[in-house]
């Protein structure tokens, strides 16, 4: 997930049953999902300690070679056919099981440049080198170890759990999430061609949300996001000249300024949007007007017209500023990432909430509101051509949860994703996790009662 906290709403059954569901095809579900799930007890402390190793070694993205080849060795010795190195770092295991379905279930790797603050008796001290050459403490701030030690019980328990089920698994561990490439980097380099094409695709995110929840939505969940870096042209001099430059530094403060009305004054009040500032750079000295500032700039939206809308006025105010300050240059735009809406399959969607709320009931599988946070599961459905829905898993202590609801301050203190301080329960969340993606799975795979 992306440069942005999680936002949840959470509250309320899941939802009926997508077209063409029927009890018996839901008791068929949970009566799979049951036996298969009859293993956890007896992986659970190996998982556990997966986890609290994979967060102490954290990596960035598309240099998840330690965590690749943890997930790579564990799906050989469970007769998965592996493949690694699919979009630079990226791990698929295929798992045949005769003739049905075929699911693909997902999990990203790859870790943030954030320093771990949790105080965590396994938190990481680990260090890491970016792109660009500059080393910065590393932190599984966004719970990417979470999905990758759920996704590999339900990887095992659905190897030993064959009787249960039938057709074919395909478990998908991508690389650079947070950059919005990973999912991209393993749909060009073949990914399509490498494994049998999905019925379906699903993915869980874990979220500051009470811990033993699952949270559902179908349609637009979560945003879209454009980065951006201007760099804006002026002309230095010094600082006690002032009339022999174009400050850059007063040129930028204009446009930031200028930028907070482009939703508030372009956008309906009725379209959720975002335009953040995050970084601004300009200038060595108190007493030196600078040649040039930068600015980086994040954009979410959760429909195409408002994208548009958004990035068009972004790029008519930052020219137009730039002009009226007498700037010599155009503007220099960059852009630094893009990820598309997640847009979850309303039948698939449907029919996922419907197995959670008979496996799990309605206290625990829950709706979600809009996320305002991005991601590029996306990418994987559209290069494969199938339908998908991803949901969002709990992963806070529900007693701190539910008291900080009542107190009115779940923002100040509950941890998002992103923060140094974000640290998921490791009970019950990876339980869940298991549980939501096996039974998620098994929506497809478990054998349908005849005509259903």
């Amino acid at each position: 997930m992306t440069d942005a906290s999680a936002t949840t709403a959470s509250g309320g059954s899941s939802g009926s049953a997508g077209s063409g569901s029927t009890d018996s095809t839901d008791t068929v579900t949970a009566s799979a999902a049951e036996a298969v799930l009859s293993g956890l007890g007896d992986i659970r402390e190996s998982l556990e300690s997966f986890y609290k190793d994979l967060h102490q070694h954290p990596e960035l993205g598309f240099q998840e070679h330690r965590t690749a080849g943890h997930v790579a060795q564990a799906l050989n010795e469970w007769d998965y056919e592996v493949t690694e190195e699919v979009g630079q770092t990226g791990v698929i295991g295929v798992l045949h099981n005769g003739e049905g379905p075929t699911v693909l279930l997902r999990a990203d790797m790859d870790a943030l440049p954030v320093r771990e603050q949790t105080g965590l008796p396994y938190a990481s001290a680990a260090t890491g080198t970016d792109s660009d050459g500059v080393e910065h403490p590393v932190m599984h701030a966004c719970g990417h170890d979470v999905h990758v030690t759920c996704l590999l019980g339900a990887a095992r328990l659905l190897a030993a759990g064959t009787d249960a089920w039938q057709g074919t698994l395909v478990v998908l561990f991508q690389p650079n999430e947070e950059n919005g490439s990973g999912a991209r980097a393993m749909v060009d380099d073949g990914l399509a061609q490498r494994i049998p094409r999905p019925d379906v695709a699903l993915g869980q995110h874990v979220l500051p949300a009470p811990a033993g929840s699952v949270l559902t939505r179908s349609g637009v969940m979560m945003a879209a996001s454009d980065s951006l870096r201007v760099t804006l042209h002026g002309r230095g001099a010094h600082g006690s000249m002032p009339e022999r430059a174009i400050d850059p530094v007063v040129l930028a403060a204009m446009v930031v300024i200028r930028l907070q009305t482009v939703v508030a004054r372009e956008i309906s009040a009725t379209t959720p949007a975002v335009v953040t500032v995050g970084s601004i750079r300009a200038g060595s000295g108190p007493n030196i007007i600078p040649d040039t500032a930068e600015l980086q700039l994040n954009i979410r939206s959760f429909d195409e017209e408002a994208r548009t809308r958004i990035l068009t006025a972004v790029r008519r105010i930052v020219t137009s500023e730039c002009a009226a300050s007498g700037a010599d240059r155009d503007p220099e735009f960059e852009t630094l990432s893009e990820f598309s809406v997640t847009d979850n399959d309303e039948e698939a969607t449907n029919r996922i909430a419907t197995a959670f709320e008979a496996s799990f009931g309605r206290d625990r599988a829950l709706t979600v509101g809009l996320v305002p946070a991005s991601e590029d599961f996306g990418e994987l459905p559209a290069g494969l051509g199938c339908p998908s829905s991803y949901w969002g898993l709990g992963g806070i202590d529900p007693d701190t949860y539910r008291k900080a609801e009542r107190a009115g301050t779940v923002d100040r203190d509950i941890p998002s994703n992103h923060s140094s301080r974000f640290a998921p329960v490791v009970q019950p969340t990876l339980d869940m996790g298991v549980r939501a993606l096996v039974t998620a799975s098994l929506a497809w795979l478990a054998p349908r009662p005849k005509g259903s």
